[in-house]
């Protein structure tokens, strides 16, 4: 029998609310399996969590991964990972996959930020600016983007069409629209018009999904959610809200979730995510992008998501940085030299249940990779818990009593043993 691609793979349903909050539970249901919500969805830019195995992932209770439409596009190409059964078995993953559209790594990558985006509008804005000492690597048109690879400087051109073409190969069950990511260094009117332009591009996205959807109907149905920009103003994160609902492909079908993007000042994230929630339709699931710290995943969730990702627990894992309940600290000082405890003795992870932070100084003194792949075990562990003691805590009808006692502990006021 012949397998046709169904939309009904792919649905949404909402569990328990929180009291007069945006927040709730649910489940994301994707032809590879149920998202139990809120989630954290750890991110695998070039198809792996950097330094550890996916079946480790599973094992510290990652329910999706995210992978990176612009790097795989780069490197090995989509076509290959097509080729190889979609990005799950490519990497041996047997759950549910997300990719983003390359958007941000246009962006960022393209005006010599590397990984990083103004999170501040602290300066004089100023619609060209570009990293001290680097060049301008990506222009926008009202068609799409060109830009420079930051591999090789091999010339390049994403449209919605492209972006959409490159992650249908991937094969991911949850794809994001391309769209245009500003910074808080724009202009307001600039701002305006990249609003205009990502709509337009959302509008495109959709049409070329269905196409593909109907091309490509020997594989699984690929969810495909919208990007809300819109940066710091309310009445353009509301307006794009609104307007993004309102679109529909050729066959009549809308967005099959939304993607809260941009940069978004720390301060103002909370209001940000529920503006979007309060103009967003209740039966579809809102993924923010980008976020992973402790505190911001409480004042996520309340205002609203239902799954986020980052990049930050692997990351800040290989520069020596662990999480624990009453904060941050870094393992590579002389205080853990001679210090044969856990990491954290509560944690359930593999590498607290078997390695001191001791050795794990070691590691990192003698500039051993095995460092990274046991800290980013518990940073991910550590991030992926926390959003389930939330989930858990939202059921249980206790979530303003958790978060303040754990805001406590992580914002010092309860100090661990040895910090």
């Amino acid at each position: 029998m012949e397998v046709v691609s169904d939309p009904a793979e792919f649905s949404f349903s909402v569990g328990t609310r929180l009291d007069g909050q945006y927040g709730r539970t649910g489940e994301l249901r994707t032809p590879h399996g149920t998202i139990a919500t809120p989630a954290f969805i750890p991110v695998g830019t070039k198809a792996t969590v950097k330094s550890v195995l996916p079946e480790t992932m599973r094992e510290i209770g990652a329910q999706a991964l995210l992978a990176n439409a612009y790097h795989l596009y780069l490197q090995p190409g989509p076509d290959i990972v097509d080729e190889a059964g979609g990005l799950g078995r490519f990497m041996n993953w047997p759950g549910p996959t997300f990719t983003d559209s390359g958007g941000f790594q246009v962006m960022s990558l393209g005006v010599g930020f590397k990984k990083v985006i103004a999170m501040e509008a602290v300066d004089t804005p100023d619609d060209n600016a570009v990293a001290a000492g680097k060049e301008r690597l990506a222009h926008v048109d009202d068609d799409g983007v060109t830009f420079r690879s930051h591999l090789d400087g091999s010339k390049h051109r994403f449209t919605p069409e492209v972006s959409m073409g490159i992650q249908h190969r991937l094969g991911a069950d949850v794809m994001f629209a391309f769209d245009e990511l500003t910074t808080l260094m724009n202009t307001r009117g600039y701002q305006e018009r990249s609003l205009r332009r990502t709509h337009e591009w959302a509008q495109r996205c959709i049409d070329e999904h269905e196409r593909l959807t109907v091309e490509r109907g020997h594989r699984p149905y690929q969810a495909l959610f919208a990007v809300i920009q819109g940066a710091q103003y309310e009445d353009l994160r509301r307006k794009a809200c609104r307007e993004l609902e309102d679109i529909r492909g050729r066959a009549g079908t809308g967005f099959d979730g939304y993607g809260i993007g941009g940069a978004l000042e720390k301060h103002n994230l909370g209001t940000i995510v529920g503006w979007c929630s309060a103009e967003l339709p209740e039966e579809k699931p809102r993924h923010l992008l980008g976020i992973s710290e402790p505190e911001d995943l409480f004042v996520a969730v309340a205002n609203g998501a239902d799954t986020f990702d980052c990049v930050n627990p692997s990351r800040v894992a290989r520069n020596a940085a662990l999480y624990v309940d009453e904060g941050r600290f870094n393992i590579n000082t002389a205080r853990f030299r001679r210090d044969f405890t856990p990491i954290d003795e509560t944690c359930d992870c593999y590498t607290c249940a078997n390695y001191t932070r001791a050795y794990l100084h070691h590691l990192f003194k003698a500039k051993e990779m095995l460092a990274a792949t046991l800290c980013t075990i518990h940073n991910e562990r550590f991030t992926i818990r926390l959003v389930d003691r939330i989930r858990e805590s939202i059921a249980g009808g206790y979530f303003e009593e958790f978060r303040r006692e754990f805001m406590g502990r992580w914002q010092g006021r309860i100090k661990a043993p040895g910090l």
